[in-house]
């Protein structure tokens, strides 16, 4: 199964964005799409990886509900990575309405992003 057509769905800590400079830096200087669900701070990324990460305010719903967006979200990054043209360094941040959603409308909410994203032009 390590064909030339092999994929590789791993989700490490270097395709995560984890420091707070990050995030702010993203903040002032990235672009911005959005549908109802999910807002999508995006810039082009520094590094040879399109890497995510994920906000999920307290005002979406408890902790329980946080961690579920914040789950699916990475699964989904996880198993779409590849359809993302270019490199990236995107901040995927939550609305309120997202915490009455199946799993399945939040991945359909998430691809309508990340296609939004690949349209964009940076890279």
């Amino acid at each position: 199964c390590r064909g030339k057509y092999f994929l590789r769905f791993f989700f490490t800590k270097a395709d995560r964005i984890l420091k707070r400079s990050e995030f702010l830096q993203l903040a002032k200087f990235g672009k911005k799409t959005q549908n109802q669900h999910f807002v999508a701070i995006f810039s082009p990324g520094r590094f040879k990886r399109t890497r995510l990460g994920v906000t999920v305010a307290r005002k979406v719903g408890n902790a329980t509900i946080r961690n579920r967006i914040k789950r699916f979200t990475r699964e989904n990054f996880r198993l779409n990575r590849h359809s993302i043209t270019g490199y990236w360094d995107i901040n995927i941040i939550a609305k309120k309405k997202t915490a009455d959603l199946s799993s399945k409308q939040i991945f359909l909410s998430l691809q309508n992003i990340y296609n939004s994203i690949s349209r964009s032009r940076g890279h």
